[in-house]
C-alpha cells in the first residue's frame, strides 16, 4: 500500500484571490513578488527542483505572469494547479483545516485595531486568574518589535506582553529566564479558555531571552493553543482507519492534536525538512505524513524580508531531491501553502491568495489540473489515493 505526504509551505502564496480586495489585499502576490525582486537584483531565483515540477506553470495559471527566473517545462515532473481558498479568513489554521478536508466556514473572532485592542473582561479575568501584576501591549504589533519596546519593562515588572494583528489570535510574550516557560505555557492555556467565548483562532506562547543592553530574541519554545476542528479532517479519518499518522512542525498545534499522531517538532526549516525525512523513512505502508515550514512565514512574510524569503525558497529547493530520493513507487507528495504572507506588501499580515498545489511520486501522473474551488480538494486526493473512505469537502483530481 503507498504512502502519502503533505507539505505544507508555509505562507508561498502565488497571487491574489478573487476576493483578495475584501482583504485589503488586492495586488499581492509572494512568489511573485519575491521572484521578481531577485530578478531586479540581476540574480534571478534558483529553484531547479520546483520549477521542474511545474511551480512556474502553477503560478503563471493563477496570475497570468511567470515569475522571473521560474519556466514552462516542456514535461512537469508533477500534477500542477493552484488552489483557491473556500473558508473565511487568511489565518493558518483556516488554511491548513481545509488543505485537510475541513473549510472553515463560520466567521471568526477578532480582536480591533484600537488601543486598548483586547475587551477588558478577558484582561481582567486573565490578571485576575493567572496572578499577574498586570499587562503590558494591549494592541496590534510585530511580535520582534513589541518585545524591544516592552521587553525591559516586562522583565522589571513581570507583567506579560499581550498583543494581537489581523488574523484570529492572542499572542502573550514573556521572558523564558524572568517569567519562566512553563508559567507562560499555563498563562496561555487560561487564555485559551478564556478567549473560547470569543471564537478566537489561536493563543500562541512567544517566550523569548536576552536583555535590554544585548537585545531580546524569540526562541523556537513557541506553542499554539489553537480550537479544536468542528469536525473530523484528514487527520482523524486516517487516524480512525487505523493508519499510521506522522505530523512535522507545528501540525498537533493547529489541528489541536486532534489525529495528529506521532508529532516531530523543531525549529527551523532546515531542522524541519531533516524531522520530515526522518518521520517518512518509518512511515508505514497506507501511512500518512504532514509537515508545516513555518520559516517562510515567521521570519521572512512578518517581517517584510523579500531577500531572506527567496533564499529559504531556494534552501528548501536544494534539499527537495533527498525527499524525492526516499519517496517508493505509488508515493502521492503534495506541496502546497496554506495563505500568502507577501514580504513585499504594506503591513505585516497575511495576504489572501492562491496557493500552488504540485502532486507527485513515483508512478504518478502528471499535468495541469487546473484552478481547484476549494484546498480540500488536497484531502479528498490523498484520501483517495490511501484508499480512505472520505466524507469531507473536496473533489479529487
Amino acid at each position: 500500500m503507498a504512502r502519502a505526504l503533505i507539505l505544507v509551505l508555509d505562507s508561498v502564496g502565488i497571487g491574489a484571490s478573487a476576493d483578495a480586495g475584501a482583504y485589503g489585499d488586492d495586488g499581492a502576490d509572494t512568489l511573485g513578488h519575491v521572484a521578481e525582486r531577485f530578478a531586479g537584483k540581476g540574480t534571478p531565483l534558483a529553484m531547479p527542483c520546483l520549477d521542474a515540477l511545474g511551480l512556474g506553470l502553477a503560478a503563471e495559471a493563477s496570475t497570468g505572469r511567470l515569475p522571473p527566473g521560474l519556466s514552462r517545462p516542456a514535461s512537469p515532473g508533477a500534477r500542477w494547479g493552484y488552489g483557491i481558498e473556500r473558508s473565511k479568513g487568511k489565518d493558518t489554521p483556516s488554511g491548513h483545516w481545509e488543505i485537510a478536508g475541513l473549510p472553515v466556514t463560520f466567521d471568526w473572532g477578532y480582536f480591533p485595531r484600537s488601543v486598548p485592542a483586547l475587551p477588558q473582561p478577558l484582561t481582567d479575568a486573565l490578571i485576575a486568574e493567572g496572578g499577574l501584576p498586570g499587562i503590558l501591549g494591549n494592541c496590534h504589533a510585530s511580535g520582534t518589535e513589541i518585545i524591544a519596546w516592552l521587553g525591559a519593562e516586562h522583565v522589571a515588572t513581570g507583567k506579560p506582553i499581550l498583543y494581537t494583528s489581523a488574523d484570529s489570535v492572542l499572542q502573550i510574550a514573556a521572558h523564558e529566564q524572568a517569567f519562566g516557560l512553563e508559567r507562560l505555557h499555563t498563562l496561555c492555556i487560561l487564555a485559551r479558555r478564556l478567549c473560547d467565548p470569543l471564537a478566537i483562532g489561536r493563543v500562541i506562547a512567544r517566550p523569548f531571552t536576552g536583555t535590554a543592553e544585548a537585545g531580546f530574541t524569540r526562541t523556537p519554545n513557541r506553542r499554539d493553543y489553537a480550537v479544536p476542528p468542528h469536525a473530523p479532517t484528514l487527520l482523524d479519518v486516517a487516524t480512525a482507519a487505523g493508519r499510521q499518522v506522522i505530523t512535522v512542525g507545528k501540525i498537533g498545534d493547529i489541528f489541536a492534536h486532534s489525529g495528529t499522531g506521532e508529532v516531530l517538532k523543531a525549529a527551523d526549516n532546515a531542522a524541519l525538512f531533516d524531522r520530515t525525512l526522518e518521520g517518512l523513512a518509518r512511515l508505514d505502508a497506507g501511512g500518512l505524513l504532514m509537515a508545516n515550514f513555518i520559516d517562510f512565514d515567521s521570519l521572512f512574510g512578518h517581517r517584510r524580508d523579500p531577500d531572506g524569503y527567496g533564499r529559504a525558497l531556494e534552501a528548501f529547493d536544494r534539499r527537495l531531491p533527498e525527499l524525492v530520493a526516499m519517496l517508493r513507487s505509488g508515493d502521492l507528495a503534495v506541496i502546497t501553502a496554506d495563505h500568502g504572507c507577501d514580504p513585499t506588501f504594506r503591513g505585516t499580515d497575511h495576504t489572501r491568495e492562491h496557493v500552488p498545489i504540485l502532486a507527485f511520486g513515483p508512478g504518478q501522473p502528471t499535468g495541469p489540473i487546473g484552478a481547484r474551488a476549494t484546498f480540500a480538494d488536497i484531502a479528498a486526493t490523498v484520501a483517495d489515493h490511501l484508499g480512505l473512505h472520505w466524507k469531507g469537502a473536496g473533489t479529487p483530481f
